[in-house]
């Protein structure tokens, strides 16, 4: 996320995944000489790649929207974690899935029932949401335990807010952790309920 609070650029879409100016937000994933385990090809520094590699050892199962899902080009079938199983809400479902090493299922529902879906196949794991629309929804519902933030020393002056159209004073968040790291500040939050 920038300092300004986006999670991708002003205009983006298929064409421009992550928005004018949005790549900036993930140049620490290519910033040092530590290898995740999960994508080598990911070179980064020691202390992210310890943060992103624990992050994605816990997840189970991954939820996003359906524009995610349409302007990362369905993540070319392999999701946005590789294998993990994917949950997209939409309310139209595609006609057409690439194949990889994901599953993909398709919910014509709320965000409580993508999340009960998701929570069954993720067993003993946790669930990732991805998308501001998905996050701000979870979170208006009481259904997000973590907020967990990659904040980069980047202003975007525009694009996808991640918690906008929040009511003002509806969320309280308790600090658990921070990493300061080359070009990211990993910080990860108690949803207060």
């Amino acid at each position: 996320m920038s300092l300004d609070g986006c999670i991708a650029g002003p205009d983006d879409g298929p064409g421009l995944p992550l928005g004018r100016g949005g790549e900036a937000l993930f140049t620490w994933f290519g910033a040092g000489d530590a290898p995740s385990r999960f994508y080598p090809s990911f070179r980064m520094s020691a202390a992210s790649a310890a943060y992103f590699d624990a992050f994605a050892d816990r997840i189970g199962a991954v939820i996003s929207g359906r524009r995610t899902y349409d302007i990362s080009n369905a993540w070319g079938g392999d999701g946005p974690l590789h294998g993990v199983p994917l949950f997209v809400m939409t309310h139209r479902p595609p006609g057409q899935v690439p194949s990889g090493a994901s599953t993909y299922t398709f919910v014509e529902g709320d965000i409580a029932t993508v999340v009960a879906q998701a929570r069954a196949v993720a067993g003993d794991k946790d669930v990732s949401l991805m998308g501001s629309a998905t996050v701000q929804q979870a979170l208006r519902q009481g259904l997000l335990d973590i907020l967990a933030v990659d904040l980069v020393p980047v202003v975007l002056g525009g694009g996808v807010r991640l918690l906008d159209g929040l009511d003002a004073g509806g969320l309280a968040l308790e600090l658990l952790e921070v990493v300061d790291a080359p070009g990211v500040i990993h910080l990860k939050y108690r949803v207060v309920k």
